[in-house]
């Protein structure tokens, strides 16, 4: 029997998402202890997106095959009690097993939260991440357009990024500014290690008013990461939604709490 799960985690408490051999401090280990309780057997998972460390989630999906039988209402719950507070899990169902958190997904979206005023926000710490500079939303707004698109995404990837290819297709790419919180979304087919947090640095760079607002297109057009801005920090960035084909049925994730209501 195949299980499909929806988490939702505080980021800034792990070290990152994957089980690593000298770190048990992750998001996995953490889901995979509680879902082993509940199983009564060991159970390990197969997520859509690997997160790095200090990044959320409120829209992760997972798999994990199992023998048990349990209602999808006794996983959330059952893993929920042997979880963590920064750790919950949102949904379960039972899916056909050519379901596959990650190959099957077709698109995913993240939110990049910018706290922009004159002073740090205490419970926005770690929840987004703040620039005292005045930030100019239109114009990363502007800049971000020449993202949107099928492109190599080289100058926007990690060094050490291990995909094979740089090139993805980015669905749409806007930035909003609700007062004093600024929102870049991104909504893509897949993402390479860091590109969403690399965006973030050029647009910022571009919203303080160091670079133009055609330097975001004259970075894409280079194709070489060192050449490229500084990688924001991870604090405000969110794994909003992983899409899956209809097929599914799967249950949408919860919003952001702190992102004003009546988004798409």
């Amino acid at each position: 029997m195949r299980i499909a799960l929806g988490i939702e985690y505080d980021g800034s408490a792990f070290k990152g998402w994957q089980v690593q051999r000298h770190q048990l401090h992750t998001v996995q280990a953490a889901v995979e202890h509680a879902l082993s309780k509940v199983a009564a057997h060991p159970v390990r998972v197969v997520c859509a997106g690997r997160t790095d460390t200090g990044v959320h989630a409120v829209g992760q999906v997972v798999h994990f095959d199992t023998e048990s039988l349990r209602e999808p209402r006794n996983w959330v719950l059952g893993a929920n009690v042997n979880l963590p507070p920064e750790v919950a899990v949102t949904w379960a169902r039972c899916v056909d097993e050519r379901f596959h958190a990650r190959f099957a997904a077709v698109s995913r979206r993240y939110r990049y939260l910018i706290l922009n005023r004159a002073t740090r926000s205490s419970l926005l710490a770690h929840r987004a991440t703040w620039e005292r500079r005045p930030l100019d939303a239109d114009a990363m707004h502007q800049a971000g357009q020449a993202l949107v698109g099928r492109h190599d995404f080289s100058s926007y990837r990690a060094m050490g990024c291990q995909a094979k290819s740089p090139v993805r297709t980015m669905h749409k790419l806007g930035v909003v500014r609700h007062g004093g919180l600024i929102e870049i979304e991104v909504h893509a087919n897949a993402f390479l290690h860091h590109m969403v947090r690399n965006i973030a640095g050029v647009l910022l760079a571009i919203g303080r008013g160091e670079k133009p607002v055609d330097w975001a297109a004259e970075v894409l057009a280079l194709r070489d990461r060192t050449l490229g801005g500084v990688t924001a920090a991870p604090d405000g960035l969110y794994l909003e939604r992983v899409s899956y084909p209809a097929e599914f049925a799967l249950p949408e994730p919860p919003p952001l709490p702190w992102v004003p209501a009546g988004r798409d």
